[in-house]
């Protein structure tokens, strides 16, 4: 007897392959979602791909371009900004407070993220490193020790990771993980913001070059005045 899938679980297949799809960079903005291709296309009904891409909307992935048009959301210069101001405030924040409160557990498992990551820029493997990297801000989110911060962060952690997938700048990326590492190793919580920061700001940079083909952004996120100090 063939088992039946609930509706609520194909939905969320569905909605897990569609988002991948588009951090990994296999859905581009601007291309077209149908329902009735998707449909066909995953074996299912029009139902759960409709649900689905309504979720995608309220994530910020997908838009209704018109009532019978719906796209990938192309990025704007507005929407990195405003994604990497929210990052800074509050993954600096955590850096510190993982830096406060790490555990020797905590610390061996950064160290094995990023022997894993090491070894996937050896070989350009681009899934490889963005789920690794992905892990590594996760677990230092989840180090910080503060519900609140990672319930915030949950929103937007897609349309982080679909920002940071475009940043090929690999071996750059594995170095400021290894020296963020470092800083939250030291039990020092203003170097570990420090390290964050400067952390954030190059992300921010490198996504804007591949997005958009600039030099550098017109206005960087971060704000001077509540940035803490620099540490050698």
């Amino acid at each position: 007897m063939t088992k039946i899938e609930p509706l609520g679980a194909v939905r969320e297949r569905v909605l897990g392959s569609l988002r991948q799809e588009i951090i990994a960079g296999r859905l581009r903005p601007g291309d077209r979602l149908v329902e009735r291709e998707l449909a066909d296309r995953f074996g299912v009904s029009r139902v759960p791909v409709r649900e689905a891409i309504r979720a995608l909307v309220a994530e910020g992935f997908v838009l209704f371009e018109t009532p019978r048009r719906t796209v990938v959301r192309p990025l704007s210069p507005t929407d990195v900004k405003e994604l990497f101001e929210l990052r800074e405030a509050l993954e600096v924040y955590a850096a510190g407070l993982a830096a406060a409160r790490a555990t020797p557990q905590d610390l061996a498992e950064l160290r094995d993220l990023l022997a894993r990551a090491a070894s996937a820029t050896d070989a350009g493997d681009a899934e490889a490193i963005t789920d690794i990297n992905t892990r590594f801000h996760d677990r230092l989110l989840a180090m910080a020790g503060n519900t609140l911060l990672m319930s915030v962060m949950e929103p937007v952690a897609g349309r982080l990771q679909w920002l940071t997938r475009r940043n090929e700048e690999w071996p750059q990326l594995l170095t400021e993980h290894q020296d963020l590492y470092q800083a939250i190793a030291s039990g020092d919580p203003a170097r570990a913001r420090a390290h964050a920061l400067d952390h954030v700001q190059a992300n921010y940079r490198s996504t804007v070059r591949h997005l958009f083909g600039k030099a550098d952004p017109p206005e960087a996120p971060p704000s001077p005045e509540h940035a803490p100090p620099r540490i050698p």
